[in-house]
C-alpha cells in the first residue's frame, strides 16, 4: 500500500483526491493540506510514499515545495496548467496530472508510482518466493509461478502454473502479497501477472488460455502500462 498525502490549496481538488484515493485500492491517504507551509511541517517529521502536489498556491509553489523535500517522496503533480508539464518531468515527477482529473487518469497514475517504488525495493522478482495461506496449511510458491489472482467471495483464488490456492484476503491486499512491477490489476475481481498475458484484446486479454476480462476502469490503466498507445 502506498501511503500519500494531497496538496493543494482548491478545497474542491482535494475533494476529488479523497474519493479517488478511497476508491483506489493501491493508496492509503495520511492527511490532507490546503496550506503548503503546515504540508512541509507536517513532512518534516512524517514519512510517505507519495505526494499530490498542486503548482499554483500561495506562500510557495508546489515545484519550491518538491524541490525542498529532494530527497523525498515521489510526486504526482497536479494542475490546471499544461505548460509546467516539462519543469514538472525535470523534478523526476512520476505523472503530471492536468485538471479536472479524471479517475482513469488518476489510477493510471498511481500504478506508474507503485511500479517506481517496486522497481526501488524488488531485485530478481522471479526468484521470490511468497508465503500463501490457506487454511491450517501455508504453501510456499515461487513469484514467478502465479499466472493470475480472482476474488471469489470473501476469499482470491490464486492461479498457480500446475494448481490453484485459495486464500481468505481481500483484493485491497492483493499488491501487499505480489509487486506492481509484475502485476496488474484489470478488473475489480482479477489481478495477472504481467509476463504470462499472451494476447490482448479491447475487454480481455488472456493469460495461459484463459481469458481474463478488462473492466472499464482500468482499460485506460492497462493500455499504458503494457504500452499500447
Amino acid at each position: 500500500m502506498i501511503t500519500c498525502v494531497a496538496i493543494d490549496d482548491e478545497p474542491m481538488a482535494l475533494e476529488v483526491l479523497e474519493l479517488y484515493c478511497a476508491d483506489c485500492d493501491l493508496v492509503e491517504l495520511k492527511a490532507v493540506f490546503r496550506e503548503p507551509l503546515k504540508a512541509m511541517a507536517w513532512l518534516s517529521h512524517e514519512k510517505v510514499d507519495l505526494i499530490f502536489l498542486d503548482i499554483n498556491m500561495p506562500e510557495i509553489s508546489g515545484m519550491q515545495l518538491a524541490q525542498s523535500l529532494s530527497p523525498g517522496p515521489m510526486i504526482i503533480f497536479t494542475t490546471a496548467y499544461s505548460h509546467y508539464a516539462v519543469e514538472s518531468y525535470n523534478l523526476n515527477a512520476v505523472d503530471y496530472l492536468l485538471k479536472p482529473i479524471i479517475f482513469e487518469r488518476f489510477l493510471t497514475a498511481v500504478q506508474k508510482a507503485a511500479k517506481v517504488r517496486s522497481s526501488e525495493n524488488i531485485d530478481n522478482s522471479n526468484e521470490l518466493t511468497v508465503y500463501l495461506k490457506s487454511g491450517p496449511q501455508t504453501y510456499p510458491v515461487k513469484l514467478c509461478d502465479i499466472l493470475y489472482l480472482e476474488k471469489d467471495g470473501n476469499y482470491i483464488t490464486v492461479h498457480l502454473k500446475d494448481r490453484n490456492i485459495l486464500i481468505r484476503e481481500n483484493m485491497s491486499a492483493v499488491f501487499d502479497l505480489v509487486p506492481v512491477s509484475d502485476f496488474i490489476r484489470v478488473h475489480k475481481s482479477f489481478v495477472v501477472a504481467i509476463k504470462h498475458v499472451t494476447m490482448i484484446e479491447t475487454h480481455q486479454l488472456t493469460v495461459n488460455g484463459e481469458k481474463i476480462p478488462i473492466g472499464n476502469t482500468y482499460r485506460e490503466a492497462v493500455r499504458d502500462i503494457l504500452g499500447l498507445r
